[in-house]
């Protein structure tokens, strides 16, 4: 990746910063086609990079308590 290539990584804004938060990188989107993301608490770590249809599944998974702690 080039440094224009490079994810801008954010947390939701309901983040309650407990330590349980993944960060995502949507500004590679249009250029990857994929939208990056890792556990805020290894950000060194593995990052996923997902396809868009597929982060909108889990967001919405999310959204509708389908998705919780495991």
């Amino acid at each position: 990746m080039t440094t224009n290539d490079s994810p801008r990584w954010f947390k939701s804004s309901y983040s309650d910063n407990g330590g349980a938060c993944v960060e995502v990188a949507t500004n590679l989107l249009p250029s990857h086609s994929v939208i990056p993301v890792r556990d805020s608490k290894h950000r060194a770590g593995a990052v996923l990079e997902l396809p868009a249809a597929a982060f909108s599944s889990f967001v919405t998974g999310v959204k509708n308590g389908h998705v919780g702690n495991v």
